[in-house]
């Protein structure tokens, strides 16, 4: 659900970017279309870390460490072409800020996988 509200919330920035800046150039469509594969390359490889039968029997804290530590370059590039993205569209916005932005969306997607794992896991017997 979080995913989807992420995903959405980048959405709804995204079209606001677009529909407010019909004069935008190469380089803002660009830092988009990078922001958003970047996106879509770090949820594919939770989703493979997710469903790995190791996994089996991990408690949420176990299954969160390793999520922290899963995908490094792909987590590096999501958030890399995020805050470019948001660099150019917003570059009057301190460079922190971006930043900050950036780590919180990779946060709530480790956040929504585990919630994922803990809601979908077999029960214990």
């Amino acid at each position: 659900m979080r995913m989807l509200m992420v995903g959405a919330a980048l959405m709804v920035v995204t079209s606001a970017a677009m529909t407010s800046g019909v004069l935008a150039d190469d380089d803002d469509k660009n830092a988009q279309k990078l922001a958003m594969q970047g996106r879509d390359d770090y949820w594919h490889c939770l989703a493979r870390e997710y469903s790995r039968d190791s996994n089996q029997g991990l408690s949420e804290q176990d299954f969160g460490r390793s999520v922290a530590s899963a995908c490094p370059s792909e987590r590096q590039y999501y958030r890399v072409a995020l805050l470019g993205y948001l660099t150019a569209q917003y570059p009057d916005i301190d460079a922190d800020a971006h930043l900050a932005t950036a780590n919180r969306a990779v946060a709530s997607a480790q956040k929504d996988i585990v919630t994922a794992f803990v809601k979908h896991r077999p029960p214990t017997k």
